[in-house]
């Protein structure tokens, strides 16, 4: 997957965008590469949106209100919530299919596959997409409430089955991945400190191809 980020600011930007991706067709025919143009797109960051046409050899990309991205839904206004809601489906099926596959009744061994196949959907990247409203955070936590419920003898116990489990709850969780982002940007394991507070989105628009 290639991405292509301009800040625009008046049609000059634009220009400036599509001869870049004019510059990565002429590469591609180059090196003998090919451009799926059916999986490319362009999404508008911001509330100004713009119908300018863009295109690929010659073919339209269509204007789009989300794309994935590296496995997160990236939207138009930043927001998690279409990324959640498709993560918390895919989690519930696995969930579901955990239940459904395993004969066996042990609960060590389905909490067990929990961790490995479902745990890790809800927190891929969690650092970008960490939510904040209260309907996005209760979606995620439904998963392993949910699951938990239908293990042998946990049915009963409503509040209590993370805590006898010793299952930490997914917010829990991603306050400490981002403290320990925190730590590796602060100390300069990942990007530096400057590089990450001077970015700004406000006020900006901009082109994702």
């Amino acid at each position: 997957m290639l991405n292509s980020y301009v800040k625009i600011t008046n049609d000059v930007d634009l220009s400036v965008l599509q001869a870049a991706i004019n510059a990565l067709c002429q590469w591609a025919d180059a090196w003998q590469l090919s451009i799926s143009v059916e999986k490319s797109c362009v999404l508008c960051i911001g509330k100004t949106v713009t119908s300018t046409p863009m295109s690929i050899n010659g073919a339209s990309l269509p204007y789009v209100s989300s794309c994935p991205d590296l496995g997160v839904t990236d939207t138009s206004d930043l927001t998690p919530s279409v990324h959640i809601n498709d993560i918390v489906f895919k989690a519930h099926q696995r969930a579901n299919a955990i239940h459904r596959c395993f004969t066996s009744r042990n609960t060590d061994l389905l909490v067990c596959a929990y961790h490995v196949y479902v745990r890790p959907l809800l927190e891929y990247n969690s650092v970008i997409w960490s939510p904040r409203l209260k309907r996005d955070i209760e979606a995620i936590e439904r998963v392993p409430r949910r699951f938990t419920k239908r293990l042998p003898g946990y049915h009963k116990h409503s509040n209590e089955r993370l805590r006898l489990l010793q299952l930490p709850s997914l917010e829990t969780r991603r306050q400490e991945n981002d403290l320990i982002w925190c730590y590796k940007i602060v100390f300069g394991h990942t990007i530096t400190y400057s590089d990450f507070f001077e970015f700004r989105l406000s006020n900006t628009r901009g082109h994702s191809l």
